[in-house]
């Protein structure tokens, strides 16, 4: 009986090793950053393209970039009320989101 709660205590043992290792790899992974943007009749960023090739509607990006699943960006609250995606504060405008490429 002691060799078989042994065999488990391992067993239980080796499998949150890898349960741990492969939350690290996961933690590892690169973020995606936007590569592209489309944009309204007024001008306002409607989807976003990632560097991964997926395409995101406002929605879907807003709720990435608030998960921290992309790269500079980030989400704020406007005077309205209303959260936007914007591009983090770097000092180069040439990188803003509305510069971005248009898909």
């Amino acid at each position: 009986m002691d060799q078989q709660n042994q065999n488990q205590q391992n067993q239980s043992s080796m499998q949150q090793n890898t349960s741990f290792q492969q939350t690290q790899q996961i933690g590892q992974q690169e973020s995606e950053h936007f590569v592209a943007v489309q944009k309204n009749g007024d001008g306002d960023l409607t989807a976003f393209k990632t560097s991964s090739g997926r395409t995101l509607d406002y929605r879907e990006a807003l709720q990435e970039v608030q998960a921290g699943r992309i790269s500079g960006v980030n989400a704020f609250k406007g005077r309205d009320g209303e959260t936007y995606i914007r591009g983090d504060a770097d000092g180069d405008p040439s990188n803003n989101l509305d510069q971005l490429p248009i898909f």
